[in-house]
């Protein structure tokens, strides 16, 4: 089974951090936000990635396909725009990638996407609903803000239209960013700048070939920092549930909630920490520092009895006394 993720984006609302870092590659809980998604494809059957990248990404990506195919015993290749092609030109470049003998469905997952990826899950309910195309959807308290997806009332699943932005209530769902498409989605897809959401799937949908499953969980596109730093609350929190040995115990009153560090990182006495505070490798925190609702990335230094809070402290930074 193969997987498209599309990584085309230049990372404007994630500035300055995509200055000297590709977006994809970007830290999120200690590990690039790219490969949250490519071990979730790959417990979900997936041998062989696909990552649609834009005319300007540089080395560091290659660098960092070299480094997980060994890790992760994947095929990861790349797909190059010498354009922008939208969120569907992409699927028309890599056709012959995407393809095989077998014929079987593949997923495409925007990168900015972080969840709890029930791929398992989708592959059984785009095999139940026969489907051409399964998207995942999400609800959200205020649909205005997004492109909602309007289900057919005679079924709980198909598709029936979209609608930007409303201004009336029409439904809570939007377009997660996760789909699975079957080959012949492929047929549909001229080599141009296409929105997949405003141009294919609408199409998909009129032909009653479109179904949506709705996404258990938390789900947050973390593409600018506010979000990023929601969607890192919901990541713990997660993890608090599912996987506590991947947060830090306290050791008395020094920690506090949801806390993430790296076994590298340095941290002083009479320090307290969380909630909601990532810390990675190689850092140090020294003594008497108040940090929450942040994300401290690999390499920085933060002198004594600095407060740091709902901020990204990028890379090799130092944050003085």
């Amino acid at each position: 089974m193969k997987d498209l993720i599309l990584v085309g984006g230049f990372g404007t609302r994630l500035r300055q951090l995509t200055f000297s870092m590709p977006k994809p590659l970007v830290d999120f809980g200690n590990k690039p936000m790219i490969l949250h998604q490519i071990e979730a494809v790959k417990a979900a059957g997936v041998t062989e990635v696909v990552l649609a990248i834009n005319h300007q990404q540089p080395e560091v990506m290659l660098n960092f396909v070299k480094e997980y195919e060994k890790k992760l015993d994947m095929k990861i290749t790349f797909s190059q725009e010498t354009e922008p092609l939208g969120t569907a030109g992409p699927l028309a470049l890599a056709r012959d990638k995407l393809i095989d003998e077998s014929g079987k469905p593949f997923f495409v997952l925007n990168s900015d996407v972080i969840c709890e990826y029930p791929l398992l899950e989708m592959i059984q309910f785009h095999k139940n609903h026969g489907a051409e195309a399964s998207i995942m959807v999400t609800k959200v308290d205020d649909p205005s803000k997004y492109g909602v997806v309007v289900m057919e009332e005679a079924s709980e699943a198909r598709v029936e239209r979209f609608v930007q932005k409303p201004k009336h209530f029409v439904g809570d769902k939007i377009n997660a960013g996760i789909y699975l498409l079957n080959p012949s989605v492929l047929d549909r897809i001229e080599l141009r700048r296409t929105p997949i959401e405003k141009e294919i799937f609408p199409k998909i949908a009129s032909e009653k070939k479109l179904y949506a499953m709705v996404l258990p969980g938390f789900w947050m596109d973390i593409g600018q920092p506010k979000d990023y730093l929601t969607g890192q609350r919901m990541y713990l929190n997660y993890l608090r549930k599912n996987a506590p040995g991947e947060l830090l115990v306290s050791s008395g009153d020094d920690v506090i909630g949801n806390v993430m560090a790296d076994e590298t990182a340095v941290i002083g006495e009479r320090c307290l920490i969380g909630p909601d505070v990532v810390i990675g490798a190689g850092c140090v925190i020294e003594p008497g520092v108040r940090l929450f609702g942040c994300t401290v990335m690999r390499g920085v230094r933060i002198k004594e009895h600095a407060c740091v809070s709902d901020s990204i402290v990028g890379w090799d930074s130092t944050v003085g006394s």
